[in-house]
């Protein structure tokens, strides 16, 4: 069994919507209530969920946001690219993984509403990651982009909209 089908079996990771693999490792008992939240969130959250995250060089994390901030942290493997857009438009990308002088970061936090997709770095590899979200997450929170709607509102980010989406 090589190391990818050896990471799907030892930690029962599922597919996941926008790509890859995850498997939910947290979730806080404690919730914050509804009415705390200025019209943010429907429904409590958690205060806090973590998972395992596996994406391979076959695939990619497509295009989505969330309401909240997500934090990255690099495990094995290859780096990924984390690619963003804000909502005023503006791109950015971070790598992450653990070549520090080159600029990579074991550890990224990708902004709440921030458009954002990934992909594993090097041919024939993966990368083993964690995220975090703070409040906890919940799929009401999350909206995978259509390549149509994303590329209209970002026209000039179409090409790498349209690499990283699913329709």
């Amino acid at each position: 069994m090589d190391t990818i089908e050896k990471l799907i079996a030892h930690f029962d990771l599922q597919e996941h919507p926008e790509g890859g693999y995850f498997k939910e490792t947290y979730r806080s008992e404690g919730v914050i209530p509804e009415a705390v939240f200025p019209n943010t969130f429907e429904g409590s959250r958690n205060y806090s969920t973590g998972i395992y995250f596996l994406l391979t060089s076959d695939t990619f994390s497509a295009f989505h946001r969330i309401r909240q901030d997500e934090m990255w942290h690099f495990y094995q493997g290859s780096p990924l690219t984390i690619h963003m857009i804000s909502p005023d438009g503006n791109y950015s990308k971070q790598v992450v993984g653990l070549d520090f002088e080159n600029g990579e970061l074991p550890q990224f936090t990708v902004p709440k509403e921030y458009w954002f997709a990934a992909e594993v770095n090097q041919p024939d590899s993966y990368s083993f990651a964690g995220c975090t979200v703070s409040p906890g997450f919940d799929f009401r929170d999350f909206e995978l982009a259509k390549e149509r709607s994303l590329s209209s509102k970002f026209p000039k980010h179409k090409d790498l909209i349209s690499r990283l989406t699913r329709g």
